[in-house]
């Protein structure tokens, strides 16, 4: 479904693909539980479609006519991926201009999703993965070519493709005398607000190890296998993460013979499930707690079941992003994979000579020496963190850098910088949802209104109230949350403050800016008869409020 659909449109639309469905379900007279489990599917889809279509047409903010002229605050936008561009069509829709600097060209728009390969898919499902209410699923777990549209059609419809600047690696951002912001240099304008969306996937992390050179065959990093040709061929696999988990997609897919996953650490992984995705998710603490047993013993028994033995001993479910993915464990079961705990000694002529642990070995212990050949070596080792050095000196002052930030995404000493997204280590969620527009409206009530924009010392002391919290977690207050506890995050936000709270439509779901603008309007002209300065007139990067 288009975004300019009408709710005909969508309708036939529906009817069409619940007619070539029914023609597609199984017998129920021979398989009744296969038939009763594809009509409940089915109709999830259906209900999804529907919510999608509401969705749209209820939270999308407007897009502005081409001869609109958009006022300020004016946004600086860096980074054109999915967050960079959902901040920025989010911003447009509610009349504040934007300019978008890139780093890369035309190519890299969609971020991460324009470096992965083909066959790389969404592991959670597409429920939460919502980052603009715009955006249209056909599938639950959309590949890469779906998501690269979805943005690329978010990016035109806000004629975000008129305002972004690509091949503008940003190196600098200051603030000249009136505290606006200015990016690199004087020539690409003023900006009353920041937006960095660099994310925290950057270039290919490709370590050495030794005896690279010896190696007879290919070695590939894994966002670089498309179009290589891996039939009949067994691939060794360096890496236990999201990463190795889309390698092992891509093998099985092309039809590799073996599979062997080489993995130091245990990491925890969970069904390609939206219900436990999203069950886990609700843990409001964000931490590991005395409860985090229970979910821990369910996935041991009715999901890893004779595997148990990957499952971690040393690591909750609630101290590290865990994989998500189900496919892996019948490949397992199979035998077309194999997962390896184990040290990489080094390359060898024919393959790679490794350590093979025990569980509950560390990393380094004592194990046995395994040659393993194979005919191709994938480097799942993931990415480098784009760096957010390009920042305010002062944004990185201990003991609040990143990510111990207000909110994870606000300097405490700049209210008009909001990094989203960017300083993510760990969590349960996703980094793709509807948190990126409540962050860009926080900003931009922070921009527009001086009543609700928050001083250095009550964000800071908001972050020390978090830490405290956050005491008894084995992890650092930051390091680890889940999607309820951000959202705590955000009703706190608003309700601490009562001048935030004409706000709260507008910052949760982007309805409702007329109203506070209008308070705001009113307030400036209380203080312009008091001898204050206006809204538009004070410094939008000092706070005053808590």
């Amino acid at each position: 479904m288009s975004p300019e659909q009408t709710a005909p449109e969508a309708l036939h639309e529906v009817r069409s693909g619940f007619q070539s469905k029914v023609k597609s379900f199984d017998n129920p007279v021979r398989h009744p539980l296969l038939f009763i489990y594809e009509i409940i599917q089915w109709q999830f889809q259906l209900l999804f479609y529907v919510f999608q279509w509401f969705a749209d047409k209820l939270f999308s903010p407007i897009p502005p006519g081409p001869s609109t002229r958009l006022g300020r605050p004016k946004v600086a936008i860096i980074g054109a991926g999915i967050t960079g561009v959902t901040s920025a069509a989010h911003c447009i829709g509610h009349g504040f201009d934007v300019v978008i600097f890139e780093a890369g060209d035309e190519n890299n728009l969609g971020g991460i999703w324009s470096k992965v390969n083909n066959t790389s898919s969404l592991q959670i499902h597409s429920f939460m993965y919502r980052f603009h209410p715009t955006v249209k699923w056909q599938h639950g777990y959309p590949d890469r070519q779906q998501i690269i549209s979805q943005v690329r059609q978010l990016w035109e419809r806000y004629g975000l493709d008129t305002r972004t600047k690509f091949n503008t690696k940003v190196e600098k951002v200051y603030q000249d005398g009136k505290g606006r912001w200015i990016i690199n240099n004087p020539a690409n304008g003023r900006f009353e607000g920041v937006i960095a969306a660099v994310g925290t996937c950057g270039d290919p992390k490709m370590p050495r190890i030794d005896g690279m050179d010896k190696f007879k065959n290919p070695i590939y990093h894994s966002s670089q296998l498309t179009g290589v040709d891996a039939k009949g061929k067994s691939m060794i696999i360096i890496g236990g993460g999201a990463s190795a988990v889309e390698a092992l997609e891509f093998a099985s897919e092309e039809g590799a013979s073996k599979i062997y996953i080489l993995s130091r650490s245990d990491k925890w992984i969970i069904p390609r499930n939206w219900v436990v995705d999203v069950l886990l998710s609700l843990n409001i603490w964000g931490q590991e707690t005395m409860l985090s047993v229970v979910p821990e013993a369910l996935l041991k028994k009715f999901f890893y079941r004779d595997l148990q033995d990957l499952a971690p001993s040393d690591k909750g479910l609630f101290m590290d992003t865990p994989m998500v993915n189900s496919d892996v464990m019948d490949k397992l079961r199979s035998g077309q994979a194999e997962w390896i705990r184990c040290d990489i000694e080094g390359f060898t002529e024919n393959g790679l000579l490794i350590n093979k642990r025990d569980k509950g070995v560390p990393k380094g212990g004592p194990g046995q020496h395994v040659n393993l050949e194979g005919d191709m070596v994938v480097m799942a080792t993931g990415y480098k963190r784009p760096s957010l050095s390009f920042l305010p000196e002062d944004c990185f002052k201990e003991p609040y850098g990143p990510p111990n930030w207000y909110l994870q995404t606000f300097p405490p000493q700049h209210p008009s910088i909001s990094a989203i997204n960017c300083t993510l280590l760990s969590g349960i969620g996703t980094v793709g949802n509807w948190h990126i527009g409540i962050y860009t409206r926080i900003l931009l009530m922070f921009l527009v209104d001086p009543l609700t924009r928050p001083s250095t010392f009550w964000m800071e002391r908001w972050i020390d109230m978090t830490k405290l919290l956050k005491a008894t977690s084995p992890t650092g207050a930051f390091d680890f949350f889940t999607y309820l506890e951000l959202i705590w995050w955000f009703v706190f936000c608003v309700a601490i403050n009562p001048f935030r709270w004409k706000w709260m439509t507008f910052v949760f779901f982007g309805l409702g800016y007329a109203l506070p603008k209008h308070v705001v309007a009113t307030e400036d002209q209380i203080r312009n008869g008091m001898g204050l300065a206006e809204a538009d007139e004070e410094v939008r990067d000092v706070g005053k409020s808590f």
